[in-house]
């Protein structure tokens, strides 16, 4: 708790109240537990009593109050909730079942507000830059909502403004949440094997992300310029002379939901081609340019007449570089040998596994993991599946999956899902293998080996300029006497708690022997008048106190020796 307070740049007050907000809405759904652990057990309202919620029949699971509790709180905890969902590696799979039902929704601003959000953004009312302007949002979620409306031109766009005040609240909650971070890594072992203050970090940094419009319309940009040429995708264009960091102006698409099967047959249009269109632009997203759409939920892809798809939302992406793509080579070579070991090498190196994970175990999963795999073809094998599987053993062995590749695996899961329910017959790994061998192509050219050893000597050659200024950078330390050396003893910490606990019992025994003493010298040389009335009671009380007193002495020794 004291790290919420401290670390905050805003006023106390504030973090104060949302503090008192968020454990109100924790306790009231039975996970007053959950505070304590991170830090905030003096806010929980035990006044206010448990589960202050609509009561049904059947209980609520511990995964439903979650979810509950974090769409009450709203604005960034809706956020987490869904970023949680997507993480198996971090979260059991209940909750992660339970947490993808979270609905980035709620009520619609008053008008009159929006019009002066977009006013202080772009000068002026609406009215006098569009030629039509809906009222009515199109839709409305908790960082902002969506109007539609036509330029002077004609063309009709969509405008999609921030709600007021809403990056201040946002930022609130993100500095609570980095203060429990810190507050269980410090003092659990769960918030130290998971790192929860950098997961807190990759968290903030895509939700502020989400808060630039301006971030936003460049990724729609970026979209256009890859596929520009490409007939299966359609993306919007962005309007800039209408678009800052709180106001999106893009153009607006039209077609069918992706995931409206009727509607589709009903147009004629083939579910296969739309199948195999979707995964093709998955693909190329992310082996060939290395962005892709990190949000796939089928709210966002429209299917033209022509098959083609038509892809909107581009707050949430997600980036693979080079390193990590050669990584994932690799590690596809390593399970195509079935060689556990490599694999193993490469989660330590792209720092997946750090020095508490028990490498012979994690080797031993990996081992029995791909052996279940050896031998099949690739059209009998299902995507979903098999990263939930390698989900469940990070699970299992407290792995830091990189944010991108969760959201890879997030994407190749709905991607499949997807195909699976245009084209029941639909096999992802089948149809992407193509895609994986020319991408295999494309990283093993020559011209691709050349890029590699050359910016590999280039920085070979930057090491060996700048190696003489780190070692007598080093040497100097060591002659000021500055040169710091952190040990850290596994064992230490709990050595000095024993350590204290026998000095406190040490102490406690000389103060009751002190104490025996002295109210012996108190009997022979402190005579008060009234001693011969109350003499015997007051020494019967003392006697009673200290043999009390040393029997629990002998209790807690002899229960720690048997520990």
């Amino acid at each position: 708790m004291a790290g919420i307070l401290f670390m905050s740049r805003r006023t106390r007050s504030q973090i104060l109240r949302r503090s008192r907000e968020i454990a109100s809405a924790l306790t009231r759904h039975g996970l007053g537990w959950l505070m304590v652990r991170v830090g905030l057990g003096g806010f929980v309202p035990f006044e206010r009593g448990w589960f202050g919620h609509e009561a049904r029949q059947t209980p609520y699971t511990q995964a439903e109050h979650l979810r509950m509790a974090l769409s009450e709180l709203g604005g960034a905890f809706i956020k987490l909730g869904q970023a949680l969902s997507t993480r198996p590696d971090f979260v059991p799979p209940e909750y992660v079942v339970e947490l993808s039902k979270l609905q980035d929704s709620a009520p619609p601003v008053p008008f009159d507000d929006i019009c002066q959000v977009f006013c202080d953004e772009l000068g002026q009312l609406p009215e006098k830059i569009f030629d039509e302007f809906n009222p009515q949002p199109l839709a409305s979620a908790s960082i902002g909502q969506v109007h539609t409306g036509k330029l002077k031109n004609g063309q009709s766009v969509i405008v999609k403004i921030q709600r007021p005040d809403v990056a201040g609240q946002i930022e609130e909650d993100l500095e609570i949440l980095f203060g429990m971070a810190e507050w269980a890594e410090s003092h659990t072992a769960f918030g130290r094997d998971y790192n929860l203050p950098a997961l807190v970090d990759e968290f903030s940094f895509t939700l502020r992300n989400e808060l630039d419009y301006q971030r936003e319309g460049q990724n729609a940009d970026r979209f256009r310029r890859n596929f520009a040429g490409d007939p299966s995708i359609s993306i919007p264009r962005v309007y800039w002379e209408f678009t800052t960091d709180r106001v999106l102006t893009l153009q607006r698409v039209g077609g069918i939901k992706v995931a409206d099967m009727s509607a589709l047959d009903a147009a004629g249009i083939d579910r296969h081609i739309v199948a195999e269109n979707s995964v093709r632009i998955m693909l190329r997203e992310v082996f060939e340019f290395g962005f892709f759409h990190a949000d796939p939920h089928p709210g966002n892809f429209f299917v033209q007449h022509d098959g083609s798809i038509a892809m909107i939302d581009f707050g949430m992406v997600g980036r693979l570089d080079t390193n990590m793509m050669e990584s994932l080579l690799r590690i596809g070579m390593a399970v195509g040998r079935q060689d556990a070991e490599r694999i193993t090498d490469e989660f330590f190196a792209i720092g997946m596994a750090n020095a508490d994970v028990k490498r012979k175990a994690l080797q031993r999963d990996l081992d029995h993991f791909i052996s279940r795999y050896a031998g099949r073809s690739i059209k009998d094998l299902a995507a979903t599946k098999t990263v939930d599987e390698v989900m469940a053993i990070a699970l299992r062995h407290h792995l830091q999956m990189p944010a991108e590749l969760v959201m890879l695996f997030r994407v190749v899961g709905i991607s499949e899902g997807l195909g699976a329910q245009l084209d029941p017959s639909f096999k992802l790994f089948e149809f992407a293998a193509p895609y994986f061998q020319q991408f295999w192509l494309q990283h093993r050219s020559p011209k691709a080996i050349a890029l590699r050893v050359g910016q590999t000597a280039l920085d070979a050659a930057e090491l060996g300029l700048t190696l003489p200024q780190h070692i007598s950078r080093l040497i100097g330390q060591v002659e000021r006497g500055e040169l710091e050396l952190n040990v850290n003893h596994e064992g230490l910490r709990d050595f000095a708690h024993r350590l204290q606990q026998m000095v406190n019992r040490l102490a406690l025994a000389l103060l009751l022997a002190a104490t025996i003493v002295a109210l012996g010298f108190m009997m022979i040389v402190y005579h008060p008048p009234f001693w011969d009335i109350y003499g015997g009671w007051l020494f019967g009380l003392g006697f009673l106190l200290a043999l009390g007193l040393g029997a629990w002495m002998m209790w807690m020794i002899w229960r720690s020796g048997r520990g």
